[in-house]
C-alpha cells in the first residue's frame, strides 16, 4: 500500500514521532479492538510517569511506516489509540489523523490537555471519536506533580469536550505520596462545580513501575467510589 504523501508534511522524512507501536491491544479503548501509536516527548514531567523512555526519548518510527502497519491490519481492528507522552504535541496529528479515517477506523486519544487549540481542532474537523483526559492534579499542586503551569489549558480542554458530542473520560493517576484520598474528594468537588457529569476514573499506581520522579512504593487508596456524587461516578480502576 503506498501513503499519498501529499497528506504527510515534508519534515516527516527527517522526523520519527513514533516512539513504538502496541499491535493489538483490548483494554485501552473501551468496547474496541486497536493498536497504539506511541508518541514521543511530552510537555510535562510528572512524577509518577511510568513511561520516562517515551516522555524523554526520540521517536524511532516515521508516520508513513505507522501508517503502512495500521493499513494491513485496518480489518482486524476497530480503532486506533494515539498516545505517550504527549501525542497533541505533533502537529502531524491533524493529516494523521485524516487519513486513518479514510482506513474506517474510529481515534481515540490520550492527552493531558495542555494544547486545547489542538483539541478544538480535531473535534471541528471531526477526527476523534473518544478522548481519555488526564486530570493531573488541582491547581494548588500542578506545578509539583507535573513540573508544568498548565492546569488552565487543561480546563479548557475539559470544558472543550463537556461542550462537544465526543465521549470521554476523565481520569486521575494517584500515587499517595501526591494525591490522598481526601485529594481526591477535593478533585470530585472541583468537577462537581465545572459542571463534569459522568464517571471518573482513579487509575492506581503500579508500585513495580519506574517513574520520572523515582517515586517509591504507594499505598493503595481505600473506599474512592464512596467519594461518588449523584452526577459523578468515581470507579477505581
Amino acid at each position: 500500500m503506498s501513503i499519498d504523501r501529499e497528506h504527510i508534511l515534508k519534515k516527516d522524512r527527517v522526523a520519527r514521532p513514533i516512539f513504538n507501536i502496541t499491535p493489538f491491544t483490548l483494554l485501552d479503548y473501551p468496547g474496541h479492538t486497536a493498536c497504539i501509536l506511541w508518541f514521543a516527548g511530552c510537555n510535562m514531567r510528572c512524577l509518577y510517569c511510568y513511561n520516562p523512555q517515551i516522555v524523554t526519548g526520540k521517536g524511532k518510527l516515521y508516520l508513513e511506516q505507522a501508517l503502512d502497519f495500521i493499513y494491513s491490519r485496518r480489518t482486524l481492528l476497530d480503532g486506533v489509540v494515539l498516545s505517550g507522552g504527549e501525542c497533541t504535541l505533533h502537529s502531524d496529528l491533524i493529516p494523521l489523523t485524516k487519513i486513518i479515517k479514510t482506513f474506517g477506523l474510529k481515534i481515540k486519544i490520550d492527552t493531558n490537555g495542555a494544547l486545547p487549540s489542538r483539541i478544538n481542532e480535531l473535534l471541528e474537523e471531526k477526527l476523534i471519536d473518544y478522548v481519555a483526559l488526564d486530570f493531573k492534579s488541582l491547581p494548588k499542586n500542578f506545578q509539583h506533580i507535573t513540573g508544568s503551569n498548565l492546569f488552565e489549558q487543561f480546563e479548557t480542554t475539559l470544558l472543550l469536550l463537556m461542550g462537544s458530542n465526543v465521549e470521554f473520560e476523565v481520569r486521575t493517576t494517584v500515587h499517595s505520596e501526591l494525591i490522598d484520598r481526601e485529594e481526591v474528594k477535593r478533585m470530585v468537588s472541583y468537577l462537581e462545580k465545572i459542571g463534569y457529569k459522568g464517571v471518573y476514573y482513579i487509575q492506581q499506581f503500579r508500585n513495580d513501575a519506574e517513574t520520572i520522579g523515582k517515586m517509591g512504593s504507594s499505598s493503595t487508596l481505600q473506599d474512592l467510589r464512596s467519594l461518588s456524587t449523584p452526577n459523578i461516578e468515581v470507579v477505581d480502576r
